[in-house]
């Protein structure tokens, strides 16, 4: 009999990582949990509506049995199946992240047997999530390099409060996965962005844009930033901008409006986090850092990557994979610094 695992939800960064690492490790190893203190050190703990659509994505692609599954709940018990390819639509009621719904399911439905369509609505650019373009442009490329295959489509961009973004994910069978090494980044080639509008006067993209040019092109006069205007319900303004590298570079950052919020202070704010990265020699941005541990645990062989930034997230999701795989994950660094991350995966074969 499968050993049931049981997880505290208030362990470190005591957020909904903790839970959605768990539903992609339990649906992959076939693995039952229990967790308790569901997102325990936020303002309103439990399931809110962005994890119980991860919990119930995942059961249905699974199958699985499932207790706990309502809003606030701050227990779940969980007993997958295997994950079955397939057409599916999950919705989030409200403008929570369907990108972390996205990143929940994608290595479930990797290793599912055939192709699956899935259409996802819900928030696409909204705050403490990757946004839409983070996944496009930055997390989906990393993770074809290792032998992940996936491709997204905006249909309509979901902004807070609104919500009702929409799009397309198509998951196909991996490749040859390979470890992944990323220690000297090159030299700076290019900066590329794009600067977006919903619903608002184009005129605020334009500003984002030349704010950011105006900051960016002294340090890398190959810096280009498009502006578009997103179909979507409701508004919203959104700058995204990615560094190019002449080695092993893998960085992204954005920015979001809020209604009083001028535009070059949204530009600003993703310009320093830009500038923050470059002023280190780290190849890996603090996000994709946290959100490249899970694949690189499945991947048989050594990975080696630093990052600019180590988080207690990233902490504590090493934690969670852990609890599930027997893959060993090494982080050198102080909490807030940079830092290497050294992991020897468990290998593709990894269900019981």
């Amino acid at each position: 009999m499968t050993t049931l695992i049981e997880i505290n939800g208030a362990f470190g960064e005591g957020g909904g990582q903790i839970l959605r690492t768990s539903l992609t490790l339990s649906a992959l190893t076939g693995q039952p949990f229990n967790i308790i203190n569901v997102r325990a050190n936020r303002k309103q703990p439990g399931l809110r509506p962005q994890h119980l659509t991860a919990a119930q994505a995942i059961a249905r692609i699974t199958n699985a049995q499932m207790e706990g599954a309502f809003q606030h709940s701050q227990n779940l018990s969980f007993i997958p199946g295997q994950p079955h390819a397939g057409r599916y639509r999950f919705a989030i009621p409200t403008a929570g992240a369907l990108t972390l719904v996205l990143q929940t399911i994608f290595l479930p439905l990797c290793f599912a047997k055939g192709g699956s369509d899935v259409v996802l609505s819900g928030g696409t650019h909204v705050p403490f999530s990757p946004i839409f373009h983070y996944l496009s442009e930055l997390w989906l490329p990393c993770m074809a390099s290792l032998g992940f295959r996936g491709i997204c489509q905006l249909n309509k961009a979901g902004f807070y409060p609104r919500g009702g973004g929409d799009m397309l994910l198509k998951v196909h069978s991996p490749q040859a996965l390979q470890p992944f090494k990323a220690f000297d980044r090159g030299s700076l080639k290019q900066i590329r962005g794009i600067s977006g509008v919903a619903n608002l006067d184009e005129s605020i993209a334009r500003r984002q844009k030349y704010q950011a040019l105006r900051r960016l092109r002294p340090i890398c006069p190959d810096t280009k930033i498009k502006t578009t205007s997103l179909p979507s319900p409701g508004k919203g303004t959104f700058i995204f901008l990615k560094a190019m590298f002449s080695g092993d570079g893998w960085a992204s950052f954005s920015a979001l409006g809020a209604p009083g919020k001028r535009a070059e202070v949204v530009a600003d704010e993703g310009v320093e986090e830009m500038l923050t990265f470059l002023k280190s020699d780290a190849c890996v941005d603090n996000h994709l850092a946290d959100q490249i541990l899970l694949p690189l645990a499945l991947i048989k062989g050594s990975s080696r990557f630093t990052t600019h930034q180590i988080t207690q997230h990233m902490l504590t999701n090493a934690h969670v994979i852990q609890k599930f795989l027997q893959a060993r994950i090494e982080i050198k660094g102080d909490l807030g610094g940079p830092g290497e991350v050294v992991i020897d995966g468990a290998g593709v074969d990894i269900r019981p």
